[in-house]
């Protein structure tokens, strides 16, 4: 096993990691940028370097700084954690040319699970299906009006090298074909450095559901359940839970050996995700495959009992699954969300700053994966990602109970979250029903009744005339025993004020 493994990462992931090598008496290295310097993952670390400026371009995306920490600090691995290098495959042959252990897949699967059409190819040998279109890169505009009329519109214009929602275009008719054309190949070279596209049909009100696979060097593999994450907002997920609420025993065996196949296609070794799109008729399609960690690991953890990071530097380490797929369980569900610094009243807008004040949940089956903490100034030039909270319970009921009585539990000053905005969905009977697709935001959202804008101003002197009400009346002479008002409800009013929930 190894003594000491640097993280290239940052925030709530990196401290996941840090926590996952100290169980088991590995030593941990950090890296930072300036902007950095002072966060959780760097108090935790046993050592941290600093490896340049806030712009991650300057600091975690260089190759090179990341290399030089490793060798410095005499770190035997690297865990890439997601984002950033994690799955970019220059980076994992610059690990194995050091001489050092990438606790990930080799750089030959990164490479061709990170090409969307290379990728497609690849399945299609194995028998698994794809969502109809190219499985080659369109050359020009007359070939895409072509294959767009063969497979019929509406169709998604989708970058090779495309993720997290870039390099992406829905086109609805023939007429809005060559400009949308145009912007993908123009975003997609400036995201990816490769304008390279291809064409597929559109599912109308598909699901988004991926399988956590994990792989060893030995040629075994499993596949964990599934992470329903159909939840999303601009393309990017938000909510996510385990098992999906679409599940049955058959269609999971399906699901989970098409991506037994995938893995297979891409001699893919450690932790990854295969992600399907599920139509109304409960069939899947292949959509891609993230050669990392995924953001939603808490989920299938929860649900399985397994620790996907232990595995994945087990795996790293050269050892061979400690368990066949027949011992893999499944028990409750778990559902996660993620927390923003962002302004839901101002169309989700970043909103960097200084936490004032920090309270989070707690209690049974709450787990908080967070990268802050009070008094943190939550930096401008990263994604505002500040914690993922996931609930467990025996029902998918269950966990959302706790979760919707964890995010009432959750208390932020300083900074505007999307902590309101959870609160509200949770809420939705759509929702509630498990019936959703991924326009579901969208739909809900556009259906909401206008309300007027309550000001941080106005729910700070709400919540003060609460207060000074209660303890006005707490002090008033009764026939009666007098019962104080307790200081945790007063501030459970404050929060009732400041979430809008309630009122």
């Amino acid at each position: 096993m190894f003594k000491k493994v640097v993280i290239a990462n940052r925030g709530e992931i990196a401290v996941r990691v840090i926590r996952g090598c100290r169980e088991m008496g590995i030593g941990t290295v950090a890296v930072y940028s300036e902007a950095d310097r002072g966060s959780l993952h760097v108090r935790m670390a046993d050592e941290a370097y600093g490896i340049g400026a806030a712009p991650s371009r300057e600091s975690y995306l260089v190759i090179g700084k990341i290399i030089d920490v490793a060798k410095r600090a005499n770190a035997e691995a690297i865990h890439p954690g997601y984002g950033f290098l994690a799955e970019n495959a220059a980076f994992a042959q610059a690990c194995e040319d050091a001489k050092i252990t990438f606790i990930g897949p080799s750089p030959a699967s990164i490479a061709l699970m990170g090409s969307k059409i290379e990728s497609r190819r690849a399945v299609a040998k194995y028998g698994v299906e794809s969502v109809p279109g190219t499985l080659d890169p369109i050359t020009s505009d007359s070939e895409a009006r072509s294959i767009a009329a063969s497979v019929g519109y509406p169709i998604m214009i989708k970058a090779s090298g495309g993720g997290g929602g870039k390099g992406l275009r829905f086109v609805l008719k023939e007429e809005d074909l060559e400009s949308a054309l145009r912007n993908t190949r123009s975003e997609a070279l400036a995201a990816f450095g490769d304008d390279s596209i291809y064409i597929e049909k559109f599912v109308e009100k598909p699901r988004h559901v991926e399988i956590q696979v994990v792989a060893d060097r030995h040629g075994n593999s499993i596949y964990c359940g599934e992470r329903e994450c159909t939840i999303q907002r601009r393309h990017q997920k938000v909510i996510e839970e385990c098992p999906s609420p679409i599940m049955v025993p058959d269609l999971r065996r399906r699901m989970g050996e098409a991506a037994l196949k995938v893995v297979k296609a891409a001699n893919y070794y450690n932790a990854g995700t295969v992600e399907f799109l599920v139509d109304t008729q409960r069939r899947f399609y292949f959509l891609e495959m993230n050669t990392r960690l995924q953001v939603e690991h808490p989920v299938t953890e929860l649900v399985t009992g397994l620790d996907l990071v232990k595995l994945q530097i087990r795996l790293a380490g050269g050892e061979k699954l400690p368990i066949v797929q027949g011992e893999v369980a499944m028990r409750g569900a778990a559902i996660e969300c993620r927390i923003y610094a962002e302004d839901p009243e101002n169309n989700f807008f970043p909103s960097p700053g200084k936490i004032m004040m920090l309270r989070t949940p707690s209690g049974p089956g709450v787990r908080d994966d967070s990268g802050v903490y009070e008094g943190w100034t939550v930096p401008i030039e990263y994604d505002p990602l500040i914690s993922k909270l996931a609930t467990w319970g025996a029902t998918r009921d269950e966990a959302i109970a706790r979760m919707h009585r964890s995010l009432r539990e959750y208390h932020v000053e300083g900074i505007k979250t999307n902590i309101g905005f959870f609160l509200e969905v949770l809420k939705d009977p759509d929702f509630s029903k498990g019936d959703f697709d991924t326009g579901f935001i969208d739909r809900w959202r556009a259906s909401r009744r206008p309300h007027s804008k309550i000001t941080e101003d106005d729910r700070s002197f709400a919540a003060l005339a609460v207060a000074l009400f209660h303890d006005a009346r707490s002090r008033e002479p009764s026939d009666t025993t007098p019962q104080q008002t307790s200081a945790w409800k007063i501030d459970g009013r404050r929060r009732s004020l400041r979430t809008g929930d309630g009122i």
